[in-house]
């Protein structure tokens, strides 16, 4: 079985496990990088490009490596390689998450309960939940549905696709630094800017798969595209610009706007010519990201196999 085949079926294990269970309750790999990410920005933080890209060089590094040693050990076993494919695909990606968040959010909406959509909404965005009325809570998740479905899925399957464990787990590595210190507060304004910059690089691929997979796979495909064009760009992020767009486009909704992020206040532009969001299009765009991401499988694998026809020719 060629490297092609092993990530088609361990992927498809590996989505199907987080299908199954979600994320693992306690000893999450990707916590436990998280924590040791923090420690050793403990030991090296300075307020300085130069050793914020040393933090990410070595963080980003070592989870590459251990990819890389992990695949090296199971090379031989066709058996072993799917499954170790397997269980890097479940811990990296989280779709199953990012569903249940969002849905029970949703419905704490639709029940009138804001107390408990506010409480609920840090675990899945950085908003100022106090800030936001129902709609804009609604809007927010919405926003971050779409984004993490670039984020925490496709993009790990793009890598994956391409460089096989490895990619996985330095997707996921440089995906987690960016969120812990790519954000301009004070202290990460310089330390966390290679970081930010990676993870750009990095999840350029997945974005623009996410955004072309929510035209062919959104309600709307004109309006899908038609908002791509017209409203990505816009956006301060060239990665969540086309996903957000796209989506608002599929779903008829406009997002963006104003924003407010630990008390600092962002004004986005606005996304799509659509209505404004409504509770009721959050169920909408969960469904839309489960249809992207058993989509981005078939063409992540689809493409891995061509390539490796065309290589043997």
């Amino acid at each position: 079985m060629g490297a092609e085949r092993v990530f088609a079926c361990g992927a498809a294990t590996g989505l199907l496990g987080d299908l199954l269970f979600g994320d693992p309750r306690r000893g999450h790999p990707v916590a436990v990088f998280g924590r040791g990410a923090a420690a050793l920005e403990h030991l090296l933080w300075r307020d300085h490009r130069g050793w914020g890209a040393l933090h990410t060089a070595l963080c980003a590094g070592s989870a590459v490596g251990a990819g890389a040693l992990a695949a090296r050990l199971v090379r031989r076993s066709p058996a072993a390689a799917t499954a170790l494919t397997a269980a890097a695909t479940w811990t990296v990606v989280g779709g199953t998450s990012l569903a249940r968040e969002a849905t029970a959010i949703g419905e704490a909406l639709a029940a009138g309960d804001t107390g408990a959509a506010r409480a609920r909404l840090p675990h899945l965005c950085g908003r100022d939940p106090e800030s936001l009325d129902a709609a804009g809570m609604a809007r927010a998740v919405v926003e971050s549905v779409a984004e993490n479905t670039s984020d925490a899925v496709v993009g790990a399957l793009v890598w994956g696709a391409l460089a096989g464990v490895p990619g996985l787990l330095g997707f996921r590595a440089v995906n987690t630094l960016d969120a812990m210190v790519g954000h301009k507060s004070p202290r990460h304004h310089r330390f966390g800017w290679a970081a930010a910059r990676l993870d750009d690089l990095a999840g350029a691929p997945g974005a623009r798969l996410t955004a072309a997979l929510a035209v062919l796979a959104g309600g709307d495909p004109r309006g899908a595209a038609r908002a791509w064009r017209a409203d990505a760009g816009a956006h301060p992020s060239p990665n969540a610009g086309p996903v957000e767009a796209s989506f608002a486009g599929a779903l008829g909704v406009r997002l963006g706007g104003t924003l407010s992020y630990g008390g600092r206040i962002e004004h986005r532009p606005v996304l799509g010519g659509g209505r404004e969001v409504e509770v009721a299009d959050i169920r909408r765009a969960v469904r839309l990201s489960r249809r992207i991401t058993a989509l981005s499988l078939v063409v992540c694998a689809a493409a891995g196999l061509a390539r490796a026809r065309a290589g043997a020719r």
